[in-house]
């Protein structure tokens, strides 16, 4: 089956997570990210991800936000190049600036 249009399906955030690009690599398994809303909070990446997917600066990640510190996050999913543009031209991350 051909895809002409080249649109892909993407994994969108849930109700608890956003879309965040990240600002800054702080080491380890922590980064700075800007949230859609405008927050600006720590990023943990998990283990599941960690060795797995390589994040860097300027990329567009889901993050979810934690309960009990709002500051604070956990990153679900990282979009590669392609994606991030399909999600830019599609109006979904506009407020974002990568």
């Amino acid at each position: 089956m051909s895809n002409d249009s080249g649109r892909r399906n993407l994994r969108m955030p849930t109700n608890d997570e956003m879309f965040a690009v990240v600002t800054e690599h702080l080491g380890g398994n922590h980064v700075r990210i800007r949230c859609e809303d405008g927050e600006t909070r720590l990023g943990r990446i998990p283990g599941r991800m960690k060795f797995r997917t390589w994040i860097n600066e300027d990329d567009i990640v889901l993050a979810e936000p934690w309960d009990w510190q709002d500051e604070k996050a956990n990153i679900e999913w990282r979009y590669k190049g392609q994606d991030a543009d399909q999600l830019r031209s599609e109006g979904h991350i506009d407020s974002l600036t990568a």
